[in-house]
Order: structure tokens, then C-alpha cells, then sequence
């Protein structure tokens, strides 16, 4: 029996995939796993039991990495279950930073009460909100995964010119993305030419204030700039520069905050992109399923701290080893089973920068004198023994 914490209301279709063997509620004392939305972690406080977090949505800056690989906790996220619903928000806010769509709006309710007089003082009044389309334009797209690669194919079905930018393009995300985008070698070259920027990057120590005075510098006069990755890749002391200069004509974003709300030429959305009930359900299947699979299985899949290894079972008990990635850990660990007479039927066995996973069926079973040995070693930092 496993025991499952929520820690924000996660979507019913997922919950329920987990069945009879799971008890899953917001008060669980010692959960053998966390599900999680926006809900911050960052404190650390978890429970020696707890084996995995997973975050139903692509971000995990709010869940502490380091600790949870260091406490042997795997963490996953759901990368590309939320992309449509970010897609079609992007878009949207392509053609809200371009047709002055917010303020011709929130001008048209000014004219309540007016009455008859509405149609002629619209046709009036229509020539104060014009804005360029999106059709010949030029659109860079700066991350090209699960969400830039459907935004490269939509923009091109407006008829936009569209380059790519991508340090890390997986095959993956290539085969998805239309051989018509201009993929550049150097972002350079999109700052240079667009007369759209979107962001879909992660938030890291690489990309945090990553669009800085020195980026703007080399963009085009006007240029319309969406950001729905997160709102601290912005430098915002160089964003209200360039936004009170005309450098940045438009400034779309997911992220408001006091700041933002005060600068001029920003569209503020209160953090819409994967508020979808598709979403929402995509997201809470995808990290059931994740979570599940690692508990009973322990495979690993779309973790962000540990490695990706999955197989399925060959027989006997199954050894989950995660360790430090130095020399010689596999060959201690095949040591220890050969000294106990325990024969392993197949491994599988994959490292991530300092950390390294691997999976053991074994042809007979693991007593738990083998568990504690293999703890023992050196640079081991979880053992779990599925029956």
C-alpha cells in the first residue's frame, strides 16, 4: 500500500488511475510520494519515507533539486502535457501585442450610455487603435521543445516568417517542427532580424535575468517581445528602459507583479497558459502515471534530477540503486550480490552528471542483508528492493 500527498487539488482523471493500492489525500503524514502544482517546497521539510515529487507541469523551481537528490527523492514533471493550451496563448498574445486589442476594449467600454451615438463615434474612434499583422512578419522563438515546436508550426500557418533558436534541440522536438523555420546557429541572429521574440526556455542560473539590457541592445526598434516561460529571465530594470525608449514596443506576459503592472506598453496575464481543463487533466495523468510507475517499477521517466531508466521486469525481485557517478560503484555493487549468491539477471544502468541510476532484476530473491550491505557502500544514496 502506498500513500500519495496533494498539495494543490489535482485533476480527478489523473487520481483516479492510481486504484486500490494507493491512498491519496492532502493530509497524509508520511507520503511515499508528493503530486504538486504551484505549491512551494522549497522548505525542504520532507519525510524520511518520501521517494517521489511530481509536479503536475513542465516548471519545478518550486521544489528544491539539490535536497531531494541528496535525500534520494526522484522528481518528474510533465514536460509537453500542458504545450498545447501554452501554444494557443502565445499566439494570442502575438496578436494582442501587435492589434492593440487590450486597449481598443477597454476603450469601447467607455462609450456605455452613449446610445445611439456608439456606431458613429466607433468609426470615429477606431483609427486611435491600429496594429500591424502577423502575416510576412518575422517571429523568433527562442527554445525550441514540446511548446516552441508547436508555436514554430502554428506561426507558420499565420504566414509568418519564423526562426528557431535551441542550444539543446532534441531529436525528438526536431521531427515535430516544420523544415520551412530558419534554424539559427547563433541567437544573435533572431534579435537582429525579428520583429517578434517569444521565450520558451526553463528557469535556471543560465537563463535567469537572461534578457538584459545587452539582449535589447541588439534587437530591432519596436519589437514586440512574449514571455510565458517565467518572468525572471527579464531584467526588469533593463525591460522598463527599453519599453519607456520604444526599443520594446509591447511586452506580453504570463508573470504580473507590482512592478510590471506599473511600466507602460506591458499586457499583463494573470497566468493563464496552461489554465485549461485539458491541461489540467493532461498534466494530472501524466504525473500519476510517472509517479505510479516509479513506485512500483522503479523506473524512471521525464525526472529532472535523476536519470531515465526504464525496462520492464525479467524475473525475480527488482534492486533501484541510485549513487554518486564515480568510478567503480557498479562493479562494488556486483560485488556485494556476488559474495551473497545473488545472481543478476539483467541490469540497466544510466548516469546523469554526479548522479547515477541503476536497475537489477535478479533470478532469485534479495534479502534485505543485501540492501543494508549495498547502503553501506560508499557514494550509494538510496536502495529500494521491489518485490
Amino acid at each position: 500500500m502506498f500513500s500519495i500527498k496533494t498539495m494543490n487539488k489535482i485533476a480527478a482523471i489523473g487520481t483516479d488511475r492510481f486504484g486500490a493500492n494507493y491512498t491519496v489525500s492532502d493530509n497524509e503524514q508520511n507520503p511515499d510520494g508528493i503530486l504538486v502544482r504551484s505549491a512551494s517546497l522549497l522548505d525542504g521539510n520532507f519525510n524520511d519515507g518520501l521517494l517521489a515529487i511530481a509536479r503536475a507541469g513542465a516548471g519545478v523551481n518550486n521544489i528544491p533539486l539539490d535536497i531531494c537528490t541528496s535525500k534520494g527523492i526522484a522528481v518528474f514533471n510533465t514536460p509537453g502535457a500542458n504545450a498545447n493550451a501554452v501554444k494557443e496563448l502565445t499566439i494570442a498574445g502575438l496578436l494582442l501585442s501587435s492589434r492593440r486589442i487590450v486597449d481598443s476594449i477597454n476603450w469601447a467600454q467607455t462609450l456605455k450610455g452613449k446610445g445611439d451615438e456608439i456606431p458613429k463615434l466607433v468609426e470615429k474612434g477606431k483609427g486611435n487603435f491600429v496594429g500591424p499583422e502577423l502575416e510576412g512578419k518575422k517571429l523568433g522563438v527562442i527554445g525550441l521543445g514540446a511548446i516552441g515546436s508547436l508555436i514554430v508550426n502554428a506561426a507558420k500557418g499565420l504566414n509568418m516568417e519564423v526562426y528557431g533558436y535551441d542550444n539543446f534541440l532534441s531529436v525528438e522536438s526536431a521531427l515535430r517542427i516544420t523544415r520551412s523555420m530558419n534554424r539559427v546557429e547563433n541567437v544573435k541572429t533572431i534579435y537582429e532580424e525579428c520583429d517578434y521574440i517569444t521565450y520558451h526556455v526553463p528557469l535556471n542560473d543560465s537563463t535567469r535575468r537572461y534578457v538584459n539590457k545587452e539582449v535589447f541592445d541588439q534587437m530591432k526598434d519596436g519589437v514586440r517581445i512574449c514571455n510565458f516561460s517565467r518572468g525572471e529571465i527579464i531584467n526588469e530594470d533593463d525591460l522598463e528602459e527599453a519599453l519607456n525608449s520604444g526599443k520594446v514596443a509591447k511586452y506580453v506576459t504570463d508573470f504580473p507583479n507590482e512592478r510590471i503592472l506599473s511600466m507602460p506598453n506591458v499586457i499583463a496575464i494573470p497566468h493563464l497558459a496552461a489554465s485549461t481543463p485539458e491541461s489540467e487533466d493532461n498534466c494530472a495523468v501524466m504525473a500519476v502515471d510517472e509517479i505510479k510507475d516509479y513506485l512500483e517499477t522503479g523506473n524512471v521517466k521525464n525526472s529532472v534530477n535523476f536519470p531515465n531508466v526504464a525496462s520492464e521486469r525479467s524475473s525475480g525481485d527488482r534492486l533501484c540503486v541510485l549513487h554518486k557517478n564515480i568510478p567503480n560503484m557498479l562493479s562494488q555493487i556486483s560485488s556485494v550480490l556476488g559474495e551473497m549468491n545473488i545472481n543478476i539477471d539483467f541490469m540497466h544502468s544510466k548516469s546523469r552528471g554526479e548522479i547515477g541510476y541503476a536497475l537489477l532484476d535478479m533470478t532469485n530473491a534479495i534479502p534485505e542483508s543485501v540492501a543494508d550491505r549495498l547502503r553501506n557502500i560508499d557514494g550509494v544514496l538510496l536502495v529500494r528492493v521491489i518485490k
